[in-house]
């Protein structure tokens, strides 16, 4: 896959992320990989807070929210091939 490509495959699920890490290339899109990491890992630390009852599902849905958009940031920057920071979580780096 080309740079464009992984890069758009890797916000697709976390499935995406990891055929684009796998299969992709993994230096052009690395910006990409990290971001759509960033956001799973995201997603996963919303999930656990969800299992606290009431505050947890009002604080666990407004980071859902949250994700939903930085996600849609993250996906149209791909297709733009820009290389954009997520808001709040795009500082993260977790692939060096």
């Amino acid at each position: 896959m080309d740079t464009r490509t992984t890069s758009i495959v890797a916000y697709l699920t976390w499935i995406g992320t990891v055929i684009a890490f796998i299969a992709g290339d993994r230096e052009g899109a690395k910006f990409h990989l990290n971001q759509a990491l960033v956001i799973i890992i995201a997603q996963i630390v919303c999930s656990i807070i969800m299992v606290i009852p009431v505050i947890g599902w009002v604080v666990g849905m407004l980071g859902y929210v949250f994700i939903l958009v930085c996600w849609i940031m993250g996906l149209v920057a791909a297709i733009q091939q820009e290389e954009k920071e997520i808001p709040l979580l795009g500082k993260i780096k977790i692939l060096q």
